[in-house]
């Protein structure tokens, strides 16, 4: 009788280590996230989350099925709780706690690619950056405007924008605003080659005012890149002569219209910085983030004698270039009769 009480103990004991070897089991390694009922398979954790946010956000966004398990295989496994890595982390259908805990620990994110260009203004840019990263657009602005700050890397507010070459960068995802700035520093150095320096030098030209000109000759051209030496030779031929640059696109950033296709008198009546027909040399900043093919195009222009130029009348985005006033006007006439004939007035 004894004996069959004891094997008995023992099958329920049994029974129940078995219970809770399987309990243990489904919180540690049977299937909690879902994405059946989520819109993206990507989960963001803030810089400022602690262990709760990320815990809520799982079961409040529908990744995970079960929250106390979670919280539960959490709490067991070290340097989790009390060490979360913010950042962007993909996710899998039908992952277990262990393995979404072991990803999020890891810290092992999926980096995000930013690319900018055709960017013509300090709030464009700073969206670009905004909508991808989790760094805050009010702190890159304030960052982009504090003096003391850009003149650490060797610039002013105005100037600044040609730290940024327009390119495709990968980024982690909860990359800060002062990190962004440290990135596109890096990335700036080493685009200006001992090579570049050099050519730049020659041209008697800083590298910021060579991006300056070479946003002036990206808006002129922006079609056809072959064109864009031929057109850098021509301002260059200008600022030695020390000729008004007399560029439509200064005129137009100047005004702040950039809808505007036509550039009439009172356009050129504005008295703004950026009005190279009022005033000498290159304007203060940029007019847009200029490629890399048009900084490229200054600093390898085209030798010439042209200081004149106007579009071509055929609209084929290629320019008649002169060398003097008089041949000039009359490729003037030519596009501008093209203009009134296409209805092209403002």
């Amino acid at each position: 009788m004894f004996k069959k009480i004891i094997i008995s103990i023992f099958l329920i004991l049994l029974l129940c280590g078995g219970y809770v070897t399987y309990i243990l089991y489904q919180k540690v390694y049977q299937p909690n996230v879902t994405l059946a009922n989520a819109s993206d398979k990507y989960f963001y954790i803030y810089s400022t989350y602690d262990f709760n946010d990320v815990a809520n956000d799982l079961y409040e966004q529908g990744f995970i099925i079960n929250r106390e398990s979670f919280v539960w295989l959490a709490d067991k496994k070290a340097n989790f709780k009390n060490n979360i890595h913010p950042g962007k982390y993909l996710l899998k259908e039908g992952m277990s706690n262990n393995e979404l805990i072991d990803l999020l620990r890891s810290g092992k994110q999926v980096p995000v690619k930013v690319t900018f260009n055709n960017v013509r203004t300090t709030n464009e840019l700073i969206g670009k950056f905004s909508r991808n990263l989790e760094c805050d657009s009010l702190e890159l602005y304030d960052l982009l405007n504090d003096a003391a700050f850009v003149a650490s890397y060797g610039f002013n507010r105005i100037t600044i924008l040609t730290l940024f070459l327009p390119n495709t960068y990968e980024f982690n995802w909860n990359t800060s605003a002062e990190e962004v700035i440290v990135r596109m520093a890096t990335e700036y150095k080493k685009f200006w080659t001992d090579e570049r320096k050099a050519k730049a030098q020659k041209l008697n030209l800083s590298q910021s005012e060579v991006a300056i000109l070479a946003s002036i000759v990206q808006a002129e051209q922006t079609v056809h890149n072959d064109e864009r030496p031929k057109v850098a030779g021509l301002y260059i031929n200008r600022l030695k002569k020390g000729m008004l640059l007399q560029s439509d696109p200064t005129v137009i950033y100047g005004v702040g219209d950039f809808s505007i296709r036509r550039v009439l008198n009172k356009h050129l009546e504005m008295d703004t910085p950026y009005n190279t027909y009022m005033h000498t040399g290159l304007p203060p900043g940029p007019i847009n983030l200029p490629s890399i093919k048009s900084i490229d195009a200054v600093l390898n222009f085209e030798q010439h004698d042209y200081i004149y130029m106007c579009a071509k009348e055929d609209f084929s985005g290629y320019h008649n270039f002169a060398k003097t006033y008089d041949q000039h006007l009359i490729y003037a006439r030519k596009f501008q009769k093209e203009l009134n004939k296409r209805r092209i007035y403002n």
